[in-house]
């Protein structure tokens, strides 16, 4: 009988990232049309992250399924108020605003955790409901759950960079 070599066990140390934001976010195609929706935002998203924006620790690309043509992203942000600052500035806000006033063909999702407590999400055309809205009730995006924010239990909001009342 061979000996295996033991599993080589680790884990991480937080205690350096009181204030960690994980958070997930996908992009599926819809239709046809979506596909270049899907390339462009991609080399958007690489622009973006290429430019090291403040509080970004790690940015991680993962395939949710080939079909259809579903991708994801892990993101890992200091805190929150350097997410946020992120949105509302630059190529995001811009790409998020486009994307609002014409998705071409994908739907948008995200979840974002906090360490220091707190889950929220968000589902554009996602179809059927996946992660949170697979087992929790979904209701609209309005009111007091339109700033990720305010879902979080976070306190109140700084300017939204889309504004309820233009959607």
């Amino acid at each position: 009988m061979t000996k295996t070599a033991p599993v080589n066990r680790t884990t991480v140390d937080l205690s350096g990232h009181p204030d960690l934001v994980v958070v997930y976010l996908g992009m599926k195609v819809r239709s046809l049309g979506g596909v270049g929706m899907l390339a462009r935002t991609g080399r958007e998203i690489d622009q973006a992250v290429a430019a090291k924006p403040d509080g970004l620790l790690r940015h991680e690309y993962m395939m949710f399924s080939l079909f259809p043509v579903h991708l994801m992203m892990r993101q890992y942000w200091r805190d929150l108020e350097s997410l946020e600052r992120w949105t509302r500035e630059g190529l995001h806000r811009d790409w998020w605003v486009r994307f609002l006033k014409e998705p071409k063909g994908t739907g948008f999702w995200h979840e974002t955790y906090r360490i220091k407590g707190g889950i929220e999400a968000i589902y554009d055309d996602i179809d059927p409901p996946i992660g949170l809205g697979g087992f929790a009730p979904v209701v609209p995006a309005k009111g007091p759950m339109f700033s990720a924010r305010a879902r979080l239990g976070a306190g109140q909001a700084p300017a939204a960079p889309v504004e309820e009342r233009t959607l």
